[in-house]
């Protein structure tokens, strides 16, 4: 199985910065698209950010201009960098990762199957 491990993340000041790390591991052919994701108490999750093999990258509206993404294809590897923090950006953040893996086919051969990976998470507070 494919696996997801965040880093980062913590308590920060509102106007501070924090980064959030991700990296997937496993019987791993592909990393397609990485993402961040955050859950805030009663509230669903949502998407924060997204960014595609190829380095495109979409956001949601309210963290446009203060959060970036970015990704190392080589450590299927993807960091959240976070400034301006927000009261309202208190949330859980989570890691998923999707693509392609190997898993055994048969006696001796391999095959290729899609996978979907989520992190545990990690919480980010901002508060005075």
């Amino acid at each position: 199985q494919v696996q997801v491990v965040e880093s980062g993340g913590g308590l920060v000041q509102p106007g501070g910065s924090l980064i959030l790390s991700c990296a997937a591991s496993g019987p791993i052919f592909r990393v397609n698209n990485m993402g961040w994701y955050r859950q805030a108490p009663g509230n669903q999750r949502e998407l924060v950010a997204i960014i595609t093999s190829g380095g495109s990258a979409n956001y949601t509206d309210s963290v446009k201009g203060r959060f970036t993404i970015s990704r190392d294809n080589t450590r299927d590897a993807v960091s959240l960098q976070m400034n301006s923090l927000k009261s309202e950006d208190t949330a859980v953040y989570h890691c998923h990762a999707e693509g392609s893996m190997w898993t055994p086919h048969g006696v001796d051969s391999m095959a290729l199957t899609d996978f979907t990976s989520w992190g545990q998470g990690t919480q980010v507070t901002v508060s005075s």
